[in-house]
């Protein structure tokens, strides 16, 4: 009996080494606070074998990387390479966090006009350099910015994913964690829509271990307060500006969710997550806009249509008409095939 556990555990350990050696190449373009801090992440969760730094400004690039080679001796043995647009070929995923980051005061909007025309002039680049990967876009305003990767690059809209509400996701399960006293892990919510103010919390379906909210305030013997609870999704929303508000930027929160984004594709995990995706769905079209979606080697495997109240639809539709307004205002096409 002992020799079968044995024979097993050193399959297993095979097995394991095996998917180890297996090389993966992930691409970050962009070395601001969010793009070191993702790199920084993938390398020290062991996600890839080769990290690819791409940044315009080339010394912060390769200053980033030297740093990061310095931890190595603690970490997984992983190749840091500095480059250029063109070296995200044979990537099998690419991280986009390049461009202007949001000062106080500024919304995710007021950045599109100057974010759009960087991303105009990279996208032909990328997408000539490679046509396989998965496109993970983190830079702001992330739904428009995902949409353009999606109409201009030609890839299949399965490949390009938005961080989109994963974030506001995750901090609504930790708000809601706070004011039940139950772990964050075992909270099931979700924001949809837009990443930004038109966000629509999914209060029909948010539920602890499988209980409503109603259900688990009635259990308990207290009151269902939806005043409270409106405001923990105000948080939600407002988070990232308060934090900006604090610090100057956001980039540890939103760098770990797409580390988790690159982990679940690479892994071929089909994890569900809120990101950014081309829409087709609840009448809304030619759109990229977040819903749980199932996340694995593919890139988008499938969205999940959730069974949405009449008013959270509603709402829905509007997050989608303010992104549209904001793609007719910048100019970008409209009639993006669903492939």
């Amino acid at each position: 009996m002992i020799g079968v556990i044995e024979s097993a555990l050193w399959d297993f350990s095979l097995q394991g080494r095996k998917m180890r050696e297996k090389t993966s190449r992930v691409a970050v373009i962009g070395t601001g606070n969010v793009g070191a801090t993702c790199a920084y992440g993938l390398l020290m969760n062991a996600t890839a074998n080769e990290l690819v730094l791409v940044d315009v400004n080339r010394e912060r690039a390769q200053g980033e990387a030297m740093d990061l080679e310095h931890a190595l001796p603690f970490m997984y043995p992983t190749r840091i390479t500095v480059g250029e647009l063109k070296d995200c070929a044979d990537c099998d995923v690419v991280v986009v966090t390049a461009g202007a980051a949001r000062k106080p005061g500024e919304s995710r909007l007021d950045l599109a006009k100057k974010n759009t025309a960087m991303f105009r002039e990279m996208i032909p680049q990328i997408a000539q350099a490679n046509s396989t990967a998965v496109f993970v876009i983190a830079s702001n305003p992330v739904d428009i910015l995902t949409y353009l990767m999606v109409r201009e690059s030609g890839l299949p809209a399965r490949q390009v994913i938005g961080s989109g509400t994963i974030l506001d996701t995750v901090r609504f399960r930790a708000l809601l964690s706070q004011y039940f006293g139950i772990d964050a892990r075992s909270m099931h919510a979700y924001i949809i829509g837009e990443h930004g103010d038109s966000e629509v919390p999914v209060w029909s379906m948010a539920n602890i271990g499988g209980m409503r909210l109603k259900q688990l305030c009635e259990n308990r013997g207290m009151q269902y307060d939806q005043a409270a609870l409106q405001n923990i999704f105000i948080q939600t929303r407002d988070a990232g500006a308060e934090v900006i508000k604090r610090k100057g930027a956001t980039f540890y929160a939103i760098a770990t969710a797409l580390v988790n984004i690159v982990g679940s594709i690479l892994r071929n995990q089909n994890t569900v997550l809120t990101v950014s995706s081309l829409a087709d769905y609840y009448g809304i079209t030619d759109v990229c806009l977040s819903m749980p979606a199932i996340v694995n080697r593919s890139g988008i495997q499938e969205i999940l249509r959730l069974e949405l109240e009449p008013e959270e639809v509603a709402m829905l539709r509007k997050s989608a008409d303010v992104l549209k307004g904001n793609i007719a205002a910048l100019e970008i096409g409209t009639g993006v095939a669903v492939s």
